[in-house]
């Protein structure tokens, strides 16, 4: 199976936010849409960085309060890990454990089409797994 393919199930809404927002308005949209990252894009709609929760923590575990107010773009990851929507899922969950993230950004052709996290990932494989075990006993229950 590949990424699109997860994303077909999933839906390809991208929660983005803009480099100059505060921690405090990034915490918000993380809140409201119950996710764990967004991503950070430009004036021209490519992708500059990605926030994730643990950013925003370690902001607030050393400025305490005052980390809410710092702009998203002091805050993020701007080396980002991005992937191309025909992936297997098993490279992009090899990616994710060897490069330590959690959300991937997924490109068609150089543009933004979605985001897969390693939830997602993890859901498709457990359902993945299930369903060859029911397979297989779905065989040997017909070969008695």
């Amino acid at each position: 199976m590949t990424i699109d393919q997860i994303l077909n199930d999933k839906g390809r809404e991208i929660i983005s936010i803009k480099a100059d927002s505060s921690l405090s308005d990034a915490a918000r949209i993380l809140d409201e849409k119950r996710i764990g990252a967004v991503v950070a894009l430009g004036d021209d709609g490519e992708i500059v960085g990605v926030l994730s929760e643990r950013d925003i923590v370690r902001h607030v575990a050393r400025n305490g309060e005052a980390a809410l107010k710092i702009q998203v773009g002091d805050a993020m990851t701007r080396d980002v890990i991005t992937i191309e929507s025909a992936t297997k899922v098993d490279d992009a969950m090899q990616l994710m454990t060897d490069r330590r993230v959690r959300h991937l950004p997924v490109l068609r052709q150089d543009r933004l089409i979605g985001v897969v996290s390693i939830g997602d990932l993890v859901k498709w494989k457990i359902a993945e797994t299930e369903a060859e075990a029911e397979a297989m006993k779905s065989y040997l229950s017909a070969q008695y």
